[in-house]
């Protein structure tokens, strides 16, 4: 057996330095852009653009050389030792049993070269938590994760794949907020590139035009028009991202302790998910994708990074048939675990008047006054607005209210929590109950008058704490007793 002493140490792919380069890719666009609009004629202080990309380009390459030069790695047979720096020397060292997941990401540039960026994280919720190495030749990346990460136990008997991507799953990628959102980030981005190169861009031709059409053209026609050609562009970029993110989708245990995703068109992404570590799954069905019949799922585990980087990362299906998302629940956490489709203990109707109070005050009883008072206070007609908007309204906010009450939900199976809730992110979580860590019973004023209680368990994983809301206030600490019996004993009557 190899000793610690005896270990040799490893280093970078010398192709790191070409990828250093790659951050060129942005500003020599926007100077390309700048001698498009200027017909090749170059001032003063373009020219002093180019100079300062010179200048940062040796600056950037020189500490890509020296990174590649003072950077080492290796794999003791208890730790994983990594150094670094060149003025102030870095010394990393983290016993292997505390490594709970390897990433493998690579970006387009990299993928050319044949490069990965390594990422093992220790479960820690910072980014200080986690080892990077930038980059690896593909093999040699595959070949360290696998060494941090071997584990006992073999694949398991049955087919280890749990789903692959499939064409037909790009019908869902415009059942989202980005069919709409996406537009708008869109324009702003294109829009910050040319004002940054100096460019105005309502001065443009065709950009001017087609304002002033829309200006002087009938209204009732142009509006329609254009929203069409948002929810257009919207849906096309919603496939395109949806691809690019989900190429090549792949979910499979590589043993029987480790859960493994891998997808990426043109950034290639690789994220693993130590058994030991997984606390359940939620199981999510936003308004238009549950009207579409589709659901995607997130693995509720430790060790993914904070809370940003964990929704990230902990994505297991993307937007699917609710099918297909069942059979992923089930696979991953077994079959008692993703019965995510059978009946719920229901809540109070106080749950439902309180949704639908609420609806009314933020949604119907603001614009409905505002119209009434400019009504009052300019034209009459704003005060027949005003009275079409709430009787409009008002039905809506109920039939959402009755939704989300529909929604709501918790109950027991065997060794797992299920928890449902939400209208417009509806969410339905299955929870390890030998996970949860505490509880906390959330009310106010008017929830007591009502008689509910919001109850949540905290859980060192995922959100942290995941809400029961609105369930009967005399009967919540007997359920959260019965998740997790002995821990709130003391505060019951017996």
């Amino acid at each position: 057996m190899t000793t610690r002493a005896e270990t040799p140490w490893r280093t970078l792919s010398p192709r790191t330095l070409l990828a250093h380069c790659a951050w060129l890719g942005a500003p020599l666009g926007s100077f390309g852009l700048t001698l498009l609009a200027t017909g090749g004629r170059l001032d003063g202080g373009a020219w002093g653009t180019l100079g300062s990309l010179t200048g940062v380009f040796l600056v950037i390459t020189a500490a890509g050389f020296v990174t590649y030069r003072r950077t080492r790695y290796r794999v003791t047979p208890d730790a994983f030792e990594l150094h670094t720096g060149l003025f102030t020397r870095r010394v990393r060292s983290v016993p292997l049993h505390r490594i709970r997941n390897v990433d493998l990401t690579a970006n387009p540039v990299q993928r050319v070269l044949g490069l990965a960026v390594l990422r093992a994280g220790t479960g820690g919720g910072t980014h200080g938590a986690a080892l990077s190495l930038e980059a690896l030749t593909r093999p040699a990346a595959e070949r360290l994760r696998v060494e941090l990460l071997a584990r006992a136990g073999a694949v398991d008997a049955e087919d280890p794949v749990l789903s692959t991507a499939d064409p037909r799953w790009l019908r869902y990628a415009p059942l989202t907020f980005w069919i709409f959102g996406g537009v708008f980030a869109a324009v702003g981005a294109i829009w910050r590139i040319f004002d940054g190169v100096g460019i105005k861009p309502w001065r443009i031709g065709f950009v001017r035009h087609a304002f002033e059409d829309f200006g002087n053209s009938a209204l009732w026609l142009t509006i329609p028009l254009a929203l069409l050609v948002i929810v257009t562009l919207g849906a096309v970029g919603a496939m395109a991202l949806y691809a690019e993110n989900w190429w090549k989708y792949r979910l499979e245990w590589t043993d029987a302790a480790t859960l493994r995703v891998r997808r990426g068109m043109f950034t290639t992404r690789s994220v693993s998910i130590e058994r030991a570590r997984l606390r359940g799954v939620v199981l999510r069905e936003p308004m238009l994708l549950r009207a579409g019949g589709g659901a995607s799922v997130r693995a509720v585990a430790g060790g993914l990074g904070n809370r940003e980087e964990n929704r990230k990362r902990s994505v297991i299906l993307p937007p699917a048939p609710k099918s297909e998302a069942v059979h992923v629940c089930t696979h991953v956490l077994g079959q008692q675990g993703g019965q995510v489709n059978t009946a719920l203990t229901a809540h109070p109707r106080a749950a439902l008047r309180r949704r639908f109070v609420r609806g009314v005050l933020w949604a119907v009883a603001p614009v409905t006054a505002a119209l009434a008072v400019l009504g009052t206070l300019l034209t009459p007609v704003l005060l027949s607005c005003a009275a079409a908007y709430a009787v409009l309204a008002t039905p809506i906010v109920y039939a959402l209210a009755r939704d989300a009450y529909r929604s709501l939900g918790h109950a027991l199976r065997g060794n797992w929590l299920v928890i449902r809730s939400g209208t417009f992110e509806r969410e339905t979580v299955t929870l390890d109950r030998s996970s949860v860590l505490a509880w906390t019973f959330t009310d106010t004023p008017f929830s007591r008058r009502a008689g509910v209680v919001t109850a949540t368990a905290a859980v060192a994983a995922g959100e942290d704490g995941y809400r029961i809301r609105d369930m009967a206030a005399a009967e919540a600490a007997g359920f959260a007793d019965t998740v997790v019996p002995g821990m709130l004993r003391e505060f019951l009557d017996i």
